[in-house]
């Protein structure tokens, strides 16, 4: 079935909707990219119809790393499938305080079978360190769209929250 085929879920009763199988080939190279990985879409509004999630693949070679990037509003879900790829992003805490700091660099190393929890607007890249094996990571994400901003750097340069309400005009 293809993307034009797919009716909307508010066109369908609940109870006729179908499920979908999306299998390895069938993955989607047409999504938001970063430098230094590879985004394949499974789940998305193109592909299934989701109107609130996005699913997918994330390849990063050996010896290499994405560029900065965060995703937006979005909440993403990681988990590792293959290799022992690493997350990185700025600690903005001061210790043994609230308040946000100059930022040091922590990475995350992961094994097969770890989860990664990315709250929304965090700057990160995935780094591979391994010099012969790929990393392969499987995302979900809370947004059905595949949100993705690339930065130049991990500090964060957007608007400034003041309360929860300021998240919804963030894009």
């Amino acid at each position: 079935m293809t993307s034009s085929q797919i009716p909307a879920y508010s066109d369908v009763d609940p109870f006729h909707r179908r499920l979908h199988q999306i299998t390895q080939d069938e993955l989607d190279p047409d999504t938001a990219q970063t430098s230094g990985m590879r985004r394949f879409s499974a789940i998305s509004g193109k592909t299934v119809g989701s109107s609130k999630l996005w699913m997918g693949q994330v390849h990063v070679a050996p010896a290499t790393a994405s560029g900065n990037h965060h995703h937006g509003r979005s909440e993403t879900a990681i988990y590792v499938v293959s290799g022992h790829p690493e997350f990185v992003f700025l600690d903005q805490a001061v210790e043994g305080t609230d308040e946000p700091g100059p930022g040091r660099e922590v990475r995350v190393r992961t094994s097969p079978g770890d989860f990664i929890f990315v709250p929304p607007w965090v700057p990160h890249r995935e780094e591979n360190p391994d010099p012969s094996l790929e990393a392969i990571v499987v995302i979900a994400r809370s947004t059905q769209e595949g949100i993705v901003v690339n930065l130049e750097d991990l500090q964060w340069a957007g608007p400034v929250l003041t309360n929860g309400s300021d998240v919804e005009g963030c894009s």
